[in-house]
């Protein structure tokens, strides 16, 4: 569920509007987002479509060429590059508040934290199947949290270090089958910076995409529509024309 507000909402949803989604599902994310606690919707999405604009440049937040560390963790710790503010000023991000549920998720942001990310994971266990508030706390809050937090970061670090790139041998993302398998479909990186419409982020088929699975089964129940893909066409004639040829 922490993954989901952050893979399916935050990242497919509000920063790329890959697809549309009616408002109990906006909702469902947005909770599991603040659940998440990895900034509130608004910032999140401001912060990746700059990474996307300007990748891998002193206005990426998490530019890869500073390093591992600092794309993992450590520009959370610093300053952000005077590019980074700069150049993220001249983007338009109405269209995030323009959406009622960013707007109150934005507002209540602190208080919806605290109650999904630590009071809610540590009672569930608890009150359920008789769990120690010790060990609720610690395990279903503050581990799982931390185990979000860093499989969520290695698409920004390890998923642009280690990988092939089949689809753009010129851009540094790659593509990082455990990446993928930690972050539920996020790991197809070089696919995602190649075509960052596709609410796949990710060629359909058999492969591990369990983002892409939540997402087509919301479409069934008529949750989701409009979702956007890369045309089969378009895709083959990328690999050819700039794919480093390993798929």
């Amino acid at each position: 569920m922490t993954a989901l507000g952050v893979t399916a909402g935050a990242h497919r949803l509000w920063s790329h509007r890959s697809y549309k989604a009616k408002l109990p599902l906006r909702m469902f994310l947005a909770a599991a987002n603040s659940m998440a606690f990895q900034n509130d919707i608004f910032e999140w999405c401001r912060d990746h479509r700059v990474h996307h604009k300007y990748s891998e440049t002193d206005a990426d937040p998490h530019n890869a060429c500073r390093g591992f560390f600092f794309s993992h963790i450590g520009w959370l710790f610093v300053r952000k590059h005077r590019d980074v503010i700069e150049k993220g000023r001249k983007l338009d991000f109405t269209d995030l508040l323009d959406d009622p549920v960013v707007r109150f998720q934005r507002k209540y942001y602190k208080s919806s934290v605290v109650l999904m990310c630590f009071v809610i994971p540590t009672l569930v266990p608890w009150y359920i199947w008789g769990e120690s508030l010790w060990n609720s706390y610690f395990l279903a809050s503050i581990l799982r949290y931390t185990i979000s937090l860093n499989v969520t970061w290695l698409v920004n670090s390890a998923a642009h270090m280690y990988g092939n790139r089949p689809y753009d041998k010129y851009i540094s993302p790659r593509q990082n089958a455990f990446v993928t398998l930690g972050a539920i479909g996020e790991g197809f990186h070089n696919y995602h910076h190649t075509f960052p419409f596709d609410y796949s982020a990710s060629e359909l088929g058999l492969k591990f995409n369990p983002t892409t699975w939540f997402i087509d089964f919301m479409f069934w129940l008529g949750l989701v529509t409009d979702r956007k893909q890369a045309p089969k066409e378009m895709i083959l004639a990328r690999k050819e024309r700039t794919g480093d040829g390993s798929a």
